[in-house]
C-alpha cells in the first residue's frame, strides 16, 4: 500500500461519500464527475481496497468505505484546524459566504443579522438568496441554510439557533362568522389557508397539544392555497380563513389583536436551524456566521402563547442538532 496519501484525494472522497453521487459532487466541488471517479480510483488502490459499491441507479459506501470516510474526516478536521490556526492570527477571513433562507424570514430577520456579520467581517461577501423552498445545496453552491422547521436531509450537518413554533390563528371578523373551534377536529369544517412553503407538506398540519403532548395530524383544506407566507398572512389579515404561521411572524398581530390565537393548547414546533454540507471546521466563513447567528438569537426571549396577545415567541438555546419527539402516537384527522 501507497502511504503518501493525498489530502485531495480524501476531501474529494469524503465529499462524495457524503452526498452519495459523484455528479452532485463534482458540482459541489467545481470540477468533472470524470476526475471524481479518476481521484476516488486512485485513493481506492493506495488503500488496497474498494470503497463505493456502484451501480447505475445509486452509489453506496462499503464496510470499508464507511470506515475511510470516519477517518477521512477526521484527517481533513485535523488539518483544517491548522491552517484556521494559523489563520486566525491574520484575523482577516475572506471569501464568498453563499446563504438562503425563507423570503418572509429573510426579509425581517436574517437580512439585518447578516448585515451586522458584514460589518465585523469585511472580508467576506456575502450573498444572500431567499427563496420559498428548500434548495439542493450542494447543486445551488449554497454554503448555508438558514431554516424554519426540523425536516433536515440526513446528508446534512445542521445546528439548531433557537427554538421556534407555529400557532393556530384567525381575525376577529373571520372567528365571529364561523364555528368555534374548541377541538382540533373542528379544523375539518373551517376555512384553512394552507401555505405551499419550504418544509411544509401541503394541508397536512402536525398540531402537538401542549397540556398532554398528544400529536394531531390534521389534513386541512380550503379556497386559498399559497407558495408565500406573507400572502397567507395578508389573507388571514382579511379574514379569509385560519392560518399556522410562526409566532414570531404574527406576533405584531397578535399583539394589536388583529389576530387572534384559536386551539391555544396546540402548536406546531418549527425550531430554526443552521444547515450546511460540511462540517464548520472546515469552514471558518461558515464556522463565524453560525457563531454571529447563534449570538443574534440569543437576544429574543420566550413567551407562552396563550389567548392574549403574546410577545416574541424565540429562545436561543444550546441544542445542537438534537430533537424532541413525542412518544404518542399522532391522531390523523381528515375529511372522510
Amino acid at each position: 500500500m501507497n502511504t503518501k496519501l493525498s489530502i485531495e484525494d480524501f476531501q474529494i472522497f469524503c465529499t462524495a461519500a457524503r452526498i452519495l453521487n459523484f455528479s452532485r459532487a463534482a458540482q459541489y466541488l467545481g470540477v468533472t464527475p470524470g476526475y471524481i471517479s479518476k481521484r476516488v480510483l486512485a485513493l481506492e488502490n493506495q488503500l488496497g481496497c474498494r470503497l463505493f459499491h456502484r451501480s447505475t441507479r445509486q452509489v453506496t459506501l462499503t464496510e470499508q468505505g464507511e470506515r475511510a470516510y470516519e477517518l477521512g474526516m477526521r484527517i481533513l478536521d485535523n488539518a483544517e484546524e491548522l491552517h484556521d490556526e494559523i489563520m486566525a492570527t491574520q484575523n482577516d477571513p475572506r471569501g464568498v459566504l453563499r446563504v438562503s433562507t425563507s423570503i418572509g424570514f429573510g426579509r425581517k430577520i436574517v437580512a439585518g443579522a447578516l448585515a451586522d456579520f458584514s460589518c465585523r467581517y469585511p472580508g467576506i461577501k456575502l450573498r444572500l438568496n431567499v427563496v420559498d423552498e428548500v434548495l439542493d445545496l450542494a447543486k445551488h453552491k449554497i454554503d448555508l441554510d438558514i431554516r424554519i422547521g426540523d425536516e433536515i436531509s440526513p446528508h446534512y450537518i445542521a445546528r439548531k439557533l433557537a427554538s421556534n413554533y407555529r400557532v393556530l390563528c384567525a381575525a376577529p371578523t373571520y372567528l365571529d362568522r364561523m364555528p368555534p373551534l374548541s377541538e382540533p377536529q373542528q379544523l375539518l369544517a373551517h376555512h384553512c389557508l394552507v401555505i405551499k412553503e419550504r418544509d411544509h407538506p401541503v394541508g397536512l398540519w402536525k398540531l402537538t397539544s401542549i397540556a398532554t403532548g398528544q400529536t394531531y395530524n390534521v389534513k386541512v383544506s380550503g379556497p386559498l392555497v399559497t407558495n408565500n407566507g406573507e400572502i397567507a398572512v395578508a389573507w388571514a389579515l382579511a379574514g379569509r380563513g385560519v392560518i399556522l404561521r410562526s409566532i414570531w411572524d404574527v406576533m405584531p398581530h397578535l399583539k394589536t389583536g388583529a389576530l387572534k390565537v384559536v386551539l391555544p393548547d396546540l402548536q406546531q414546533d418549527a425550531n430554526i436551524w443552521a444547515v450546511y454540507p460540511e462540517r464548520l471546521s472546515s469552514s471558518a466563513k461558515i464556522k463565524l456566521c453560525v457563531e454571529h447567528l447563534e449570538s443574534f438569537f440569543e437576544t429574543w426571549k420566550p413567551d407562552p402563547v396563550t389567548g392574549e396577545a403574546p410577545t416574541p415567541g424565540f429562545v436561543a438555546d444550546s441544542l445542537q442538532g438534537d430533537r424532541v419527539y413525542q412518544e404518542n402516537p399522532p391522531a390523523i384527522l381528515a375529511r372522510p
